[in-house]
């Protein structure tokens, strides 16, 4: 698979409601496929039902806070990684900034690698409450494309090798929520070469 082209039909829509136009809900850019390096990074972990998200969420400034206290050099914005999602019940979450260099864990402070492989990307600019609409089309994408995630579905529960919902807006610079960008990062199966 190239990297530069690396799917055929990229240039489709991620579905209906889902496109490039603005409305209320923000906007989206088309999605594509980028191949990443391992990356480290620090992260605090829960477990949270998702209407107990913000307990998880709260962390990150602390976290942040403790990084640059670390003298630490940030490679990038802070995030969320779903290592299970249920929807139902309980998800496995962690939220982290990615680093240039790996340090010591410290109490609560997991030190982890985000893998490599390919990407299934997407930037949404809008309220977070627009996430899941473009989660879903980012889904649907993949699947008229033929690609397979790297996740396992366990009794109802998916595993993810590396699902990722990254933050690029600092809302101490913007507080408005409905500017926010962010994008989402979903590791893709082993794609098939040429691809």
């Amino acid at each position: 698979m190239s990297d530069d082209g690396v799917s055929k039909g990229m240039q489709r829509g991620v579905g209906e409601g889902v496109g490039a136009e603005k409305d209320r809900s923000g906007s989206v850019s088309l999605p594509k496929i980028v191949r990443r390096g391992e990356q480290p990074y620090v992260a605090i972990g829960k477990s949270v039902r998702m209407d107990e998200f913000p307990t998880i969420a709260d962390r990150l400034p602390g976290l942040i806070g403790w990084v640059l206290g670390q003298g630490l050099e940030l490679a990038g914005a802070p995030f969320f990684r779903y290592r299970t999602i249920d929807m139902d019940a309980e998800s496995e979450v962690e939220a982290g900034v990615p680093l240039v260099s790996a340090p010591e864990p410290e109490g609560e402070i997991r030190v982890g690698t985000l893998p490599a492989g390919h990407y299934a990307t997407i930037t949404h600019l809008g309220h977070p409450d627009g996430l899941l609409a473009v989660t879903s089309g980012l889904r649907e994408w993949a699947e008229h494309e033929g690609l397979e995630w790297d996740m396992t579905v366990v009794d109802g529960v998916e595993h993810w090798g590396c699902r990722l919902e990254t933050y690029k807006t600092d809302p101490r610079v913007e507080p408005d929520p409905a500017n926010w960008e962010t994008e989402l990062a979903f590791r893709l199966a082993d794609l098939a070469p040429g691809r």
